[in-house]
């Protein structure tokens, strides 16, 4: 198979969109997009297409005379268990229109506690998500998710894992050679889509980009069947040009 990862169009920076939304907060009446801009230093044109994104997700609302106010989706968004519901709500909301958007199974990872952990999935009848043979946290070597993940760690912590999980031969393209994994990890660029083809199960190819929030590593993911190869350039494009409501989300 001829693909090869390439760099994907860079997302919003989550930075920029806490700060618009600290702008808005502050103006319980409404503000404008020149004050916003004025008040978080950003360019007017880079500000418009940030709250186009924020309006879409429900962050910020445009009242009649232009002025933005805070969203219901920020409402939402209080303390304890009503915040975490709301929040994990909000993300298989976004991870459905993901879904939706790339026609692929989408999934949400973290690395917890020294473990590869698929928190959320969006799937359906025509996007099944892709059969767990070997549990993910066993075959982080293999997957598109479990190599996004490692990428994201140290030297030490990669070690680590590999330490707790072998490198076991999935398929006949999986890597089990620790210094051509580490080497293929090191050589992983940020804004690059991690492959997986057919390396963790014979018929699948998925692709990942990296969800950093704060020190914790995080991914978004999706799976296509072999005969929707030709799909999975353009599927992880639009995969990483979407990620920012869902790291938006996380940062919040």
């Amino acid at each position: 198979m001829a693909l090869k990862p390439e760099p994907t169009a860079p997302f919003h920076s989550v930075q920029y969109a806490l700060r618009v939304l600290e702008s808005v907060s502050k103006h319980g009446n409404g503000v404008t997009d020149a004050q916003i801009s004025r008040e978080t230093g950003l360019p007017t044109g880079h500000l418009a297409s940030l709250l186009l994104t924020l309006r879409r997700e429900g962050y910020v609302e445009q009242v009649s005379d232009g002025a933005y106010v805070i969203g219901a989706s920020l409402l939402l968004l209080g303390s304890g268990a009503a915040r975490r519901r709301a929040l994990e709500d909000r993300l298989q909301l976004t991870l459905s229109e993901l879904r939706d958007s790339v026609g692929a199974a989408v999934y949400l990872s973290r690395y917890v506690d020294g473990e590869v952990s698929v928190t959320q999935v969006a799937d359906g009848p025509l996007t099944p998500a892709v059969n767990e043979w070997v549990d993910f946290r066993a075959s982080a070597h293999a997957s598109a998710v479990g190599k996004c993940l490692l990428a994201q760690l140290d030297h030490d912590g990669r070690r680590d894992h590999i330490s707790r999980h072998r490198t076991a031969r999935l398929t006949s393209r999986t890597i089990t050679d620790e210094k051509i994994l580490f080497s293929q990890l090191d050589a992983q660029a940020a804004t690059v889509p991690v492959l997986d083809l057919q390396e963790y199960a014979v018929g699948t190819v998925c692709a990942a980009v990296p969800l950093t929030a704060g020190s914790a590593a995080g991914c978004l993911a999706l799976s296509l069947p072999i005969e929707d190869a030709h799909r999975l350039r353009s599927a992880a494009e639009t995969l990483s040009r979407r990620a920012a409501p869902v790291l938006l989300s996380l940062a919040l």
